[in-house]
């Protein structure tokens, strides 16, 4: 039976259509003439296609365990340009006098790898990094080689944190530290005049404009971040005291990640660009205005203000952002700045996803017992099995559903005070299931459904095992309820027929998604095809680039996952080639971590085999096999194996 969410008439604009796949995937994602999901790293080469059943093939040829985490490097750079060229487009259409210097921030996706092919990309456009703690830092004093390009320093700073900014100072480094409270301010003067050197320092402005959506907390009186009105005053008159006033050079603020209304990024650049205008007039010649992060991502393919998805493109996040800034520095007559953005998640967040592989299908109506009458039934069963057999005919379907959940609670009830036994039990539950697909059946359609059998949609709804764990994978999911997209990898060209959510094997019943975005809607069952015999069945869970890559933990002991990092190549048939695998956690790590000595269990259970063969309760050979089968164990992948 064809799902009540999916379209009358299935073709590839239908499959794209239901999972938005042409909304959230930014030109990167679309279906193939085989009904396979592709992606193109590069836009302008469009015949260059990569097929997900190709990568999948090569991940297994390589023995390569599932789940995977799977990077487009390509997606990742072109990202990269796409941002710097938007901002140097309009800057020049503008006839804006300041230029375009952004920043990554690191923490949104940490890995070495992604650091290095965002500098690598940003090459060009003198584009930098930005770090919010010391561990962050040193990475950024090693990696941020780029000529030209800042090094921004938001975070609460202690001494230590501050002479490495010194450190970067000396060995090249544009570095921009920003006062996030006032005495860090001290702190900065005190070293500096110490060392003899002239620091580059920023103010962060804590903004009565706040953001839209989860993170709206960034700005506004409460805001966890940044100075006052008066504090920003005060920090400009004692950098005077202190000789000191030529080394402001940055104004800062952010209102929130994931920014949803175009509303919220116009009044804080207008407030922004009034406080740096106000510094000017001042005497205080700042060069940089730093906007901050907040440039969303349409996760759910809506284009609107809901939580997961944005009412904007990026032209005219840019755009507002440079012709904002523009006008209220013409009205004020002080210079343009140069104009700094922290934007990691959407240049992150495409470029990675997780793939997994559907372990099995959990139903609530998955048991049939033998539904024989018995001697002596009792007369529940029965008025359920005479309901069963009357409900084609008829008329009232209302009353069915009610009488049907009336007659399984009385079951209930009967078996716990041992009027009937399991059997009986078990009768009762499989007619109910019946009659409920039955009712579903019969009210699809219909322009009138019942609240209680429009909530048999979920009730009935299939639950898809998956082996990863969310709560590594895709925490944002859990912890704030993010909409991620979840796509099958194959069969889009067949109609999905069966309603599903996804739980994870974890032990937790948290450990599920069951919030997607079916077309225009948020739905908590997503269609998805039949499982077969023997046949792999596998899901990408995408934009997983931003955070989720790097926020994860290990409920369960589940480690990080295997991961493998794509380059398209237009001389190979396939378009691409898997430049390096990265392995995950194998369980000796994340025993480690949780401070166990993966080598000293080994000994402990060899030597109680060892006691079990000399006992004569096993013999030599098979204790030999259960020993080295511990210990593969202890080698091996944290998540189950499926070959």
């Amino acid at each position: 039976m064809t799902s009540p969410l999916t379209p009358s008439v299935w073709d590839n604009a239908a499959a794209d259509a239901l999972y938005g796949i042409s909304k959230w995937g930014a030109g990167y994602f679309a279906i193939s003439d085989k009904g396979n999901l592709c992606v193109t790293p590069d836009v302008s080469k469009p015949h260059m296609q990569i097929d997900f059943a190709s990568v999948i093939e090569d991940i297994q040829s390589q023995h390569i365990q599932f789940p995977v985490v799977v990077r487009f490097h390509d997606v990742l750079r072109a990202q990269v340009v796409q941002l710097n060229q938007a901002f140097n487009h309009c800057i020049q259409e503008a006839d804006y006098n300041g230029a375009y210097r952004g920043v990554y921030p690191v923490k949104v996706n940490q890995m070495r790898e992604v650091v290095e092919e965002i500098v690598d990309a940003g090459k060009d456009y003198h584009y930098g990094l930005e770090a919010g703690s010391k561990a962050e830092l040193l990475t950024v004093l090693a990696y941020n080689t780029t000529a030209d390009a800042l090094t921004i320093l938001n975070g609460y700073k202690d001494d230590e944190f501050v002479q490495l900014a010194f450190l970067a100072q000396k060995i090249g480094r544009k570095v921009l530290i920003v006062v996030e409270k006032f005495s860090e301010l001290k702190s900065i003067v005190r070293i500096a005049k110490e060392l003899g050197e002239q620091p580059m320092i920023g103010l962060r402005a804590k903004m009565s404009v706040k953001g839209r959506g989860k993170w709206e907390g960034s700005g506004g009186d409460r805001a966890k971040f940044g100075l006052t009105i008066a504090e920003i005053i005060n920090a400009g008159k004692y950098l005077a005291q202190e000789n000191m006033g030529d080394c402001l050079k940055l104004l800062h603020f952010h209102i929130g990640s994931q920014l949803t209304d175009i509303r919220a990024v116009k009044d804080a650049i207008n407030e922004g660009a009034l406080i740096y205008a106000e510094l000017r007039h001042l005497g205080f010649n700042l060069e940089y205005v730093d906007i901050g992060g907040g440039l969303g991502i349409d996760y759910d393919g809506t284009k609107s203000t809901n939580d997961s998805s944005r009412n904007y493109s990026i032209d005219e996040y840019v755009a507002d952002v440079v012709y904002g800034m523009k006008e209220v520095c013409d009205l004020e007559k002080v210079p343009h700045p140069t104009l700094v953005s922290e934007s990691g998640r959407a240049i992150t967040a495409h470029h990675s996803c997780v793939i997994t592989e559907i372990m099995g299908e959990i139903r609530p109506d998955s048991a049939q017992v033998d539904l024989t009458v018995g001697a002596d039934e009792h007369v529940l069963l029965t008025n359920m099995r005479e309901l069963a057999s009357s409900l084609e005919s008829a008329t009232n379907l209302q009353e069915v559903f009610n009488d049907a959940s009336q007659y399984k609670e009385q079951a209930n009830s009967a078996f716990k005070l041992r009027v009937i036994g399991l059997t009986e039990l078990a009768q009762v539950e499989t007619l109910y299931w019946q009659i409920m697909q039955q009712l579903q059946q019969r009210y699809t359609g219909a322009e009138f459904v019942p609240e209680e059998i429009q909530a048999l949609a979920f009730d009935l709804s299939s639950q898809y095992l998956c082996n990863f764990s969310i709560f590594q994978s895709a925490a944002d999911t859990w912890a704030i309820d993010q909409i991620l997209p979840v796509v099958p990898l194959t069969r889009l060209n067949e109609v999905p027929t069966v309603n599903c959510s996804l739980v994870d094997i974890t032990c937790d019943s948290d450990g599920k998604i069951d919030q997607f975005a079916v077309g225009r809607e948020i739905s908590n069952v997503l269609p998805m095809h039949p499982l077969r015999d023997n046949e792999k069945y596998h899901l990408g869970l995408f934009l997983t680039g931003a955070y989720q890559d790097v926020m994860g933990d290990m409920h369960n002991l589940f480690g990080r996952l295997n991961e493998v990092h794509i380059f398209s190549y237009d001389d190979d048939p396939q378009d691409f080639y898997i430049e390096e695998v990265v392995q995950g956690s194998s369980v000796e790590n994340v025993l480690s971590v949780m401070q166990y000595n993966p080598h000293s269990m080994a000994i402990d259970v060899k030597r109680l085999i060892d006691k079990r063969v000399a006992q004569g309760q096993m013999n030599p050979r098979e204790g030999v096999r259960w020993t080295d089968f511990y210990e593969d164990c202890l080698r091996g992948y944290t998540y189950l194996k499926t070959e």
